[in-house]
């Protein structure tokens, strides 16, 4: 999807047919929904993701060709599990009405719910809502839901690694419908979390794409990057309940400016986007474990949201709210 009449060169990164943004409203200072768009359009970015459906970035969205990602808030899914009409007002109210002219390629229910109380209900959810969507006539969606790193056990060596055993029957029946609707799993991949837990242990080469040798050797795998390795966890797991069919796709992933000096900068962040970011006619590589399957990833976040809790999380954003880069890194 990436455009191939791009003038300068961008590193190539781990990075599969779709780079798209993630896009946040905890700010009070934000771009409207249409030069929002016309941001994404200008940066060559494929794809956003929301946090919920907002009905003003839907209606900017129409006839933009992004590709578009966006799910149900977190407390709305117990409804959706037990209650076939709430899947069908879901659908009715936030797919249908914009189907023709808004690329809605992915569905998410739940972010970052498992472990916890709601990730009982994700699995039912997810078949309510698919139905809903068979009901309506609607193709070329996949409904999903999005994983972060606490998910798993024994992620080192990543081959190692495991869903949690009180997740295992769950993850187990929602990969099966994942497989079944030739749905990705989304996971939300930090390692910037993992380096300024444990900067001992974790160099900042190994997070952010800096190592042009291997950290972690794996058996027969190396790993130069620990985005890699965090997506390879997750492949490896799907591997033990007989899923490793089913794609991982990255559903968050970046580095923040501001707030917890030295492992925040400015050259961090670049430095690790551009190690996930490339441009159309680069090389894209494949993680170690599936050196056959595209990442397709959604970066974090395009702009810096002022409302969020402290300047950490206020400084993940590509751009600041009046639309000028924190930092370049989009080709034009």
């Amino acid at each position: 999807m990436l455009l191939l009449s791009i003038q300068i060169f961008c590193p190539a990164g781990v990075v599969g047919d779709i780079t798209g943004v993630c896009y946040g409203r905890n700010g009070n200072n934000l771009p409207t929904p249409a030069d929002t768009v016309a941001l994404y359009k200008t940066n060559n970015i494929d794809a956003i993701r929301m946090y919920e459906p907002f009905a003003d970035m839907l209606e900017a969205l129409r006839g933009s060709g992004l590709s578009v990602a966006f799910g149900p808030r977190n407390e709305e899914i117990q409804s959706l599990a037990q209650d076939p009409a709430a899947a069908t007002n879901f659908v009715a109210t936030w797919i249908t009405p914009y189907q023709n002219d808004v690329a809605i390629k992915w569905i998410t229910i739940g972010n970052e719910v498992f472990p916890g109380e709601i990730a009982p209900f994700v699995a039912a959810a997810i078949r309510n809502v698919n139905a809903a969507l068979t009901n309506f006539g609607v193709t070329g969606i996949s409904v999903t839901t999005v994983l972060a790193m606490n998910a798993l056990t024994n992620s080192y060596p990543p081959s190692a690694a495991t869903f949690l055993p009180d997740l295992t029957e769950i993850m187990t029946e929602i990969s099966s419908i994942l497989s079944e609707t030739n749905s990705p799993l989304m996971t939300n991949i930090y390692p910037y979390f993992a380096y300024a837990s444990d900067p001992y242990h974790i160099s900042l080469d190994y997070a952010s794409f800096k190592s042009d040798t291997p950290v972690v050797i794996d058996g027969d795998l190396k790993y130069n990057n620990m985005f890699e390795a965090m997506v390879d966890g997750f492949n490896a797991a799907l591997e033990k309940i007989n899923a490793g069919n089913v794609v991982v796709m990255v559903a968050e992933s970046g580095w923040p400016t501001e707030g917890n000096p030295p492992y925040t900068s400015v050259d961090n962040a670049k430095a690790y986007n551009l190690g996930i970011r490339t441009c159309g006619g680069s090389e894209r590589k494949r993680t170690p474990r599936r050196p056959e399957t595209p990442v397709d990833v959604f970066l974090f976040a395009m702009f810096r949201e002022n409302q969020k809790d402290g300047p950490v999380e206020q400084s993940f954003g590509i751009f600041a709210p009046d639309m000028t880069p924190v930092y370049d890194l989009f080709c034009y």
